[in-house]
């Protein structure tokens, strides 16, 4: 496949963007370079087409926000009332209200709320309240939190985050409990979660979490940007039955409209009205707001919830079949809650990386815009999954025969894909 347009945009980028892309999950080094588009144009549905005019079906959708669809009709209804009306204000706008009563109404806990725009925002002003309240220093964390200095520390893309900082925040292993016993101690503020990524929660282990920091005086913050509105309407507390003491959301509350969601205590939250200072002029930004409204009443209306992981259920059953049916159960499979799986290459068959930038060329050529996950949203229709897994059949096929010829590297058009950064895990090992 050729993608000119593409090629031109990506060459204009690089005189004068560094790097060229906002967001390094939706960047070139996360698909198959030379074998893949690098810009798209529009969406429609569960739909993308890039600049050059191939369309896909999208199992990206947006990396999570697009929970309904692109150019979903009731939240673009929403959004151009709005328009008509004004974006952003000189005092409070209604529509602040309105959302936090919603809020207040589907997600458990969420005694106060505050409205924010990315997820950063809100995972760092829960960390920075938390502090506040418990007059601790000490962060634990596990997961992906943004690009703020508390958190990317703990990664290896850490240039520019003083020592100092570094030093007062602690990942831990999900599942892995007494490693976190271990690191629980008496200056712990907080700890910031996310409920699951793709791997289930083992051995009671987020209630288990959950009692030790209530023994411990620790907040609990759950970083709810990809179970909130996904795995139920309100979220791993819901779905969990656990009711932590902060929790943050973005991504799927606005169907593509940037909003961010802090929710909690009130107790814990009344701090940011004289104590911590959490503000920002685009916070009560309209249209978003318009958006996630009309977002969340679907999702409620529709029971979305259920209809992702329906679908979902259909493509990771049907991905593990056909690598059964083939023999590669040893080399690959789907995995995950229904809702959001991930597709997983082991080494014993080559190296992942290649073999993933293998079966993501074949899939563009075949219409399907993929990066290992399956990202479900309200739009995917049983006609996209029936196309999907025709085209995994295919692909499939293609890769056994690779594997057995040990030529995956052989068949790529362009160079692998990437990893996104790597995690600089700090946490206590498990004593025997």
């Amino acid at each position: 496949m050729n993608f000119p347009k593409s090629d031109d945009l990506y060459a204009r980028a690089q005189r004068i963007m560094h790097p060229v892309t906002q967001t390094l999950a939706k960047g070139p080094g996360q698909y198959t370079k030379g074998a893949s588009p690098k810009y798209v144009k529009r969406g429609q549905g569960a739909h993308v087409w890039d600049v050059d005019g191939n369309e896909y079906i999208d199992y990206q959708m947006g990396i999570g926000p697009l929970s309904l669809g692109y150019a979903y009709p009731k939240v673009d209804e929403a959004i151009k009332a709005q328009l008509a009306d004004g974006i952003t204000f000189s005092m409070m706008h209604e529509l602040e209200v309105e959302l936090a009563e919603l809020i207040n109404e589907v997600i458990p806990n969420a005694e106060s709320i505050r409205i924010s725009k990315t997820g950063a925002d809100v995972t760092s002003a829960a960390v920075r309240v938390a502090r506040a309240f418990t007059g601790r220093d000490h962060v634990l964390c596990c997961g992906y939190h943004g690009w703020h200095d508390w958190y990317i520390g703990t990664t290896s893309r850490d240039k520019g985050i003083p020592q100092e900082v570094k030093s007062l925040v602690t990942a831990f292993e999900y599942n892995n409990l007494e490693g976190f016993k271990q690191l629980l101690t008496p200056d712990v503020a907080c700890v910031i979660l996310e409920p699951f990524i793709y791997d289930a929660p083992k051995d009671n282990f987020l209630h288990e979490v959950a009692r030790l920091c209530k023994e411990n005086g620790t907040l609990l913050i759950f970083d709810e940007m990809w179970t909130g509105f996904r795995i139920a309407l309100g979220g791993a507390q819901e779905y969990f039955g656990i009711k932590a003491d902060l929790a943050t959301f973005s991504k799927a509350c606005a169907n593509g409209m940037p909003i961010a969601l802090l929710t909690g205590r009130e107790d814990v939250m009344r701090l940011f009205e004289q104590d911590v200072f959490f503000f920002t002029t685009f916070g009560g930004e309209a249209l978003s707001m318009a958006a996630a409204m009309a977002t969340i009443q679907e999702l409620r209306d529709q029971n979305v919830p259920a209809a992702l992981a329906a679908q979902g259920k259909k493509l990771k059953d049907g991905y593990n079949q056909l690598a059964a049916d083939l023999g590669l159960t040893q080399y690959t499979k789907c995995y995950g809650y229904d809702c959001r799986t991930l597709v997983t290459f082991d080494p014993s068959g080559g190296n992942p990386l290649e073999i993933k930038a293998y079966v993501q060329q074949e899939l563009f050529k075949r219409g399907i815009l993929w990066s290992a996950s399956h990202n479900m949203s309200f739009s995917h229709t049983d006609e996209d999954i029936a196309k999907t897994l025709a085209a995994y059949k295919e692909v499939l096929t293609l890769l056994k025969d690779a594997i057995d010829k040990k030529d995956v590297a052989s068949r790529l058009e362009g160079e692998p894909v990437e990893a996104v950064f790597r995690k600089v895990t700090n946490a206590a090992p498990v004593k025997k």
